[in-house]
């Protein structure tokens, strides 16, 4: 009877997993957004080290402080330029312009041009809004950081240059289909 009932337990615990996990994934496509490659190179195995030491100008003293930068690579790597663009509210049927939620193999260095970008992170339950104006820069990890970059100004067009270091295509062809991949709506924003 005992063996029974386990057996009906496990049953019944598959039973539920399975219903759950059937839930349909859907992607979220971009809309009002446009990227555009300017420039792709293709790297051998990077290892860059620089550091300095910065007078630091809130100090009276003379104390110094350290600046570091490091890029570390193994194996082929395609950078990629890319010049991104968000329509404005009023310019895209009064919807905002959106990345869809998305995800790269490598990391990003973004810099915004002109307007205003908002980002949100899959991971963060709160959706707390992260907003760069012209002039400003900010870090997408990539990897399995699913984010979202929406335009979210009525009446002005945001846009950015990006830097992305991804690992290359090793069969020949100009560019990696995989060098961004849609994710699925998290559910952390009402968006």
């Amino acid at each position: 009877m005992r063996r029974n009932m386990m057996w009906v337990t496990l049953l019944g615990a598959a039973i539920t997993v399975t219903g759950l996990s059937q839930r349909q994934v859907m992607a979220t496509p971009a809309s009002g957004f446009t990227g555009t490659t300017i420039a792709l190179g293709k790297f051998g195995p990077i290892d860059v080290f620089n550091k300095a030491l910065l007078q630091d100008p809130s100090q009276e003293t003379e104390k110094m402080s350290p600046w570091l930068s490091m890029q570390k690579t193994k194996g082929v790597s395609d950078l990629y330029v890319q010049s991104n663009v968000w329509k404005s509210i009023s310019d895209n049927q009064n919807i905002v312009a959106t990345s869809g939620w998305h995800t790269h193999p490598g990391h990003s260095l973004i810099i915004v041009t002109a307007g205003t970008v908002t980002v949100y992170e899959g991971d963060d339950s709160a959706c707390t809004p992260h907003v760069y104006t012209a002039g400003m820069g900010f870090v997408d990890a990539g990897g399995d950081h699913v984010h979202n970059i929406r335009n979210e100004s009525q009446t002005d067009e945001a846009r950015t240059i990006t830097i992305q270091l991804i690992p290359a295509r090793l069969d020949g062809s100009p560019s990696a289909p995989d060098r961004r991949k849609d994710a699925a709506d998290p559910g952390n924003c009402p968006f």
